[in-house]
């Protein structure tokens, strides 16, 4: 960028403001709607100069999102649910869990995910592992006694 550029720019700081903060809602869907636009001319064309714009404003947004979006909580169990119904999948879908009998009572709670299984399921999902620790801490009473402590 040319010095007469950048002070031209710096005088009209309305044209920068979306690149160095959101602060209102306002401000995070103009920043959503900039990101959007720039994917679809730039898509994922490292070379082009605005690719560090998308870069830029998506840290931006994700800043914004984890201040001020909540997720609701959910045990794991019902992020397993979850994912489950938005991928189209059944209880015999999941291999990386074991048999469907298995998975089954993952669901119902009467048995616990090991570590070897939250990795696979948060591999395949692409989610962080630690969504999922909660299902395997809770256990029904009634068939604790079946989990390997």
């Amino acid at each position: 960028m040319k010095t007469r550029t950048a002070v031209r720019t710096l005088k009209k700081p309305d044209s920068i403001g979306p690149f160095l903060a959101i602060r209102t809602e306002r401000e995070y869907d103009g920043a959503v709607e900039r990101l959007n636009a720039l994917v679809d001319e730039v898509g994922d064309h490292r070379k082009d100069p605005r690719y560090r714009l998308i870069e830029t404003l998506s840290v931006l947004i994700e800043a914004y999102d984890r201040e001020h979006q909540r997720l609701p909580e959910a045990s794991g169990i019902e992020v397993l649910r979850f994912l489950m119904e938005q991928h189209g999948l059944t209880q015999g879908d999941l291999p990386e869990v074991g048999s469907q009998g298995v998975v089954s009572e993952v669901i119902r709670g009467c048995r616990r995910l090991n570590v070897r299984q939250i990795q696979a399921l948060a591999a395949r999902f692409g989610v962080d592992p630690g969504v999922f620790i909660d299902a395997s801490r809770r256990v029904s009473r009634h068939r604790s006694e079946r989990v390997i402590q």
